[in-house]
């Protein structure tokens, strides 16, 4: 874009219909692009521009000082004039792109010259929601307890013109049950000088709106509720979002049926088939689309890292929020910081690297609740039923002596097995093992210094599972310590467990990743493909884990654990309680 030059051409044109859209509340809506004009080329192409000014006049505008950028924002999303195959040969053609309701209007714009040296020769005039502020796309959260929900919007709303709340109750047996209640939103949001770099900070800034969070407490364990998002406005009249219900978690301990989905780095995708500027997540669609088909199937999502790779182009996070929300505005989604989202040089984390693309985490920790202590620091734990998660910050520094190495062993040792005998740690970089081919060449399977400093408390407290993303591809292990497997068994397990299986589970839809040839010992289960992970338990002593590919929904690998709490309880090397000779 910084190269871009502005040539309005009196033979072409742009027209986009309908120019009002989501007249009946839709968030989600299609519309048709008609253009053309008498120099068409193959690499011309069509942008999505929002707000729809992007230019200040209507013809070339000279630059202030040598090598000024003439267009100062990048587009959400583009596509190529060829895309309709009359373009070359008729001179004009017709595409249809999908909008989502982002808080302002919309224009489209046909460049040429291709993306390498763009020259703007037609805008269209605007296009836009009926209600652009309008609240959309919930995300549901499990609170700090047990009994609490988070719900987490975006709107146009500041707090200076309406009030957020949400309106929420228990699902009669008949439907929708009587005397709902109405907590207030927390209104949060960010600007571009809270980002780090560029494109956040310059062509890649987009405003984000407003972010909202309330808070559903003293939930029954698996009631049914409703609840439905809204804004009053000074009028005493109320904006209202979609209704929709969830179901509570269970009490921790609680002896029921209880399913998690785990996976990282799925990233987003257009259905329209345009591209934007991070465009290398093909199967993202594929893992959303099988986990919306399955939703009634599993309880509760874990997302490891690597959301929408928006890389410093803001606009990103809302179309990621949007494609995730038949899952969000239903299921609990339960996020963690990936490089992606965090990473940034000199800005506090553990990689001087630029994957953020400037977003230093900002939107990430601002757009999703998660019931950490401190939001700037992505880690947290999640107590599930028989389950307790304890997820971890892989981009912040994890060693001994950090806050970080405190919280993970706080989490691991103060969870009673007894009750809550699954114990699962989770993070997006490959803190265990990985047999990627990136690791092979360092000669590590690991991110440096990860299983050496966490190993022994892995092995202390006797966490069953490890998961990890960050490697586009799925592995699982033989549970592991010290590089050793400690059992000959590849996928019934049973009795006392001497060490950690480790799942990579970063296949959720970004280009895949490549293994090392020789396969390593303690590597059970490859698969260089898109897919998920799902863990189910029946009651204290049985836990089923399954892979799953995107493509069909179908397991391509499994493995069970029968174990009795005294399993937890058996002396194993490095796991043992002091004794004494004294009767």
């Amino acid at each position: 874009m910084n190269k871009a030059t502005i040539n309005l051409h009196g033979s072409a044109y742009m027209r986009a219909t309908p120019a009002l859209l989501g007249d009946q509340d839709e968030d989600t809506v299609w519309v048709t692009v008609k253009y053309g004009w008498e120099n068409p080329s193959a690499d011309d192409w069509i942008a999505v521009f929002s707000p729809a000014d992007f230019i200040s006049g209507s013809g070339p505008n000279p630059s202030r000082y040598p090598g000024e950028p003439l267009l100062c924002t990048a587009p959400i999303k583009y596509q190529y004039a060829n895309y309709s195959a009359n373009y070359l040969h008729g001179d004009k053609g017709a595409i249809r792109f999908q909008l989502i309701n982002q808080r302002s209007d919309f224009s489209f714009a046909l460049f040429t010259g291709g993306l390498e040296n763009p020259s703007l020769v037609a805008v269209s005039k605007q296009v836009a929601f009926k209600n652009p502020k309008a609240p959309v796309f919930p995300r549901l959260a499990q609170g700090k307890t047990h009994d609490e929900m988070a719900v987490t919007w975006t709107s146009g709303y500041d707090i200076g013109e309406a009030y957020p709340f949400v309106e929420w109750g228990v699902v009669a047996s008949g439907g929708r049950g009587g005397n709902p209640t109405r907590p207030p939103a927390g209104t949060l949001t960010f600007s571009r000088g809270s980002m780090c770099g560029e494109p956040a900070r310059t062509v890649g800034w987009r405003d984000p709106g407003f972010i909202h969070t309330a808070f559903m407490r003293g939930l029954w364990p698996n009631k049914e509720y409703f609840y439905k998002i809204g804004h009053e406005l000074s009028d005493g009249t109320v904006m209202w979002g979609k209704p929709y219900t969830f179901r509570a978690p269970p009490t921790p301990g609680q002896n029921s049926l209880q399913r998690i989905i785990i996976f990282g780095d799925m990233g987003k995708a257009e259905r329209d088939g345009s591209n934007e500027f991070a465009n290398y997540q093909p199967g993202s669609l594929n893992t959303t689309d099988k986990l919306v088909e399955d939703l009634d199937n599993y309880d509760i999502v874990f997302h490891i890292g690597d959301m929408p790779y928006a890389n410093g182009y803001l606009s990103q996070w809302d179309q990621f929020t949007a494609q995730v929300a038949p899952i969000s505005a239903k299921k609990p989604y339960m996020v963690a910081s990936g490089n992606h989202e965090r990473d940034w040089p000199n800005t506090g984390g553990f990689f001087d690297v630029k994957d953020s693309g400037g977003e230093c985490g900002v939107p990430a920790e601002t757009m999703y609740y998660y019931p950490a202590k401190n939001r700037a620091n992505f880690w947290y734990k999640v107590d599930y039923g028989m389950f307790r998660f304890c997820v971890a910050d892989s981009e912040h520094d994890w060693r001994e002596g950090t806050p970080q190495y405190k919280f993970i062993e706080e989490c691991l040792s103060t969870v009673d097995r007894k009750h809550q005998p699954w114990l699962i740690f989770a993070a997006h970089r490959v803190l265990g093992y990985s047999s990627n081919s990136w690791y092979a060449d360092q000669g590590s399977f690991e991110e440096p210094e990860g299983r050496e400093r966490l190993q022994k408390l892995w092995q202390r407290y006797r966490v069953d599972i490890a998961f990890f993303g960050h490697v586009h591809n799925y592995e699982h292990t033989c549970p592991l310590y010290q590089s050793q497997c400690v059992t000959n068994e590849r996928s019934n397990y049973s009795g006392t467990m001497n060490g950690t299986i480790f799942v990579v589970a970063g296949g959720g839809g970004s280009h895949l990743s490549g293994y090392t040839s020789a396969i390593p010992k303690w590597s059970v289960f490859r698969d260089k493909d898109y897919g998920f992970t799902k863990l189910t338990a029946f009651n204290h002593s049985s836990l089923l884990f399954e892979y799953k590919k995107s493509s069909d929904g179908k397991v391509y690998d499994s493995f069970t654990i029968l174990r009795d709490y005294c399993g937890v309880l058996s002396c194993v090397h490095d796991s043992c309680f002091p004794t004494t000779l004294a009767t």
